[in-house]
């Protein structure tokens, strides 16, 4: 296979990392000359993630095309399957690229059903995390990573976003028997440009998915524990949705603290970094978060969890990692806080960032992998 392909992304949900992920990786193809398409889940997402898809609507040969997807495993998956397999079907891919557990299990699954009526597809799977953030001692993880492991068979090339999700996969699931691939997420040459901080910012900002896996809840109890160890009123902005969305609200109503951290709907990221001096990244786990690289990319100080693969951004040793506990960021809060300036100087080297964490390097390098699985 040779030339220009016809690929499609497969991913449940269009909110967060992966659809980033995808948008970027969907500019850099058509870009190339290759025909794209999405397919992903119509139920999950609101306004922001809607004007997303206009403004991707009419660069896409293939279109976006969207069918509800259940989250968990469960009946409905039956009817979903079968619709998206229809949809893809139409769409005659050469490339299937399914990401996050979903997305992977349905591209792989699709693939091979087309293989068995001769169309040559190749089967590329990107975790994202995704069922590798189970625990391998529990019977939901027991039976993910089994089914992971009776998937490979079927997949043409596994696509990992850092060496932690890689060492993760190893471990929980078994060495890969098909090729595999580490491609660092990349951000486009406009995004390392300083984003300065309004007149009137908050002091801290966290943005990303309203669910306890990122913790916004270890944010909010963080910010008050830093409020007593300052002895002063601090300020927060946090800037997402998701389902757990008003528990959030209402703890911080029940701490007191609603006239000091406000909550505002999705918007872009670079948007939110003018609202604060200090950005958090609280999460319980990660693969390659793009807020993180975005942040820093950006010129603005943060904190962040040594989760995942965070550290291969910053460096295993850096003095802005912190534990995914609240005391511990709260800590790390009061010391950024005290001397911001100080405090920005301790972030990673912006040469090395641009260098390591390009979109131009990105793409090329899953372009070379798609022809390469193309050609088996």
């Amino acid at each position: 296979m040779a030339g220009k392909l016809r690929i499609v992304h497969c991913f449940r949900s269009p909110v967060g990392g992966i659809f980033r992920h995808v948008r970027d990786l969907t500019d850099a193809q058509v870009a190339a000359g290759h025909s794209v398409g999405i397919v992903c889940d119509s139920t999950t997402g609101g306004e922001y993630e809607e004007r997303l898809f206009d403004q991707m609507q009419g660069k896409l040969a293939l279109g976006v095309q969207r069918t509800p997807m259940q989250r968990h495993i469960g009946p409905g998956d039956l009817a979903s399957a079968w619709r998206s397999y229809r949809i893809i079907k139409e769409l005659q891919p050469d490339v299937i690229h399914g990401h996050g557990a979903k997305g992977g299990a349905y591209a792989r699954l699709f693939g091979s059903l087309l293989r068995v009526s001769r169309s040559r597809v190749a089967r590329l799977y990107s975790p994202h995390g995704g069922s590798l953030h189970y625990d391998e001692n529990t019977l939901t993880g027991k039976l993910f990573f089994a089914l992971e492991r009776n998937m490979a068979r079927f997949t043409d090339c596994l696509l990992f976003v850092s060496d932690y999700e890689r060492r993760t996969y190893r471990r929980k699931v078994g060495e890969p028997p098909i090729p595999n691939v580490l491609v660092y997420n990349g951000l486009r040459a406009a995004e390392f440009e300083p984003v300065p901080e309004a007149a009137d910012a908050a002091d801290l900002l966290y943005i990303g998915m309203m669910r306890d896996l990122k913790g916004p809840d270890l944010f909010i109890d963080a910010f008050a524990r830093a409020e007593t160890a300052l002895g002063q009123r601090l300020s927060a902005v946090m800037v997402g949705a998701g389902e757990d969305l008003p528990r959030y609200e209402a703890e911080v109503e029940r701490l007191g603290l609603a006239d000091r951290i406000r909550f505002l709907p999705p918007m872009p990221a670079r948007a939110a970094f003018a609202l604060a001096r200090l950005v958090v990244v609280p999460s319980r786990a990660e693969a390659m978060p793009y807020i993180v690289l975005e942040t820093l990319a950006a010129g603005k100080p943060m904190i962040a969890t040594a989760v995942g693969g965070i550290p291969e951004i910053f460096g295993s040793g850096s003095p802005a990692l912190v534990n995914a506990d609240a005391d511990a960021i709260a800590g790390k809060m009061r010391e950024a806080l005290s001397d911001l300036a100080a405090y920005k100087n301790l972030m990673p080297d912006m040469t090395t960032l641009k260098a390591r964490f390009g979109a131009d390097v990105m793409a090329a390098e899953i372009e070379q992998a798609y022809f390469a699985a193309c050609r088996k």
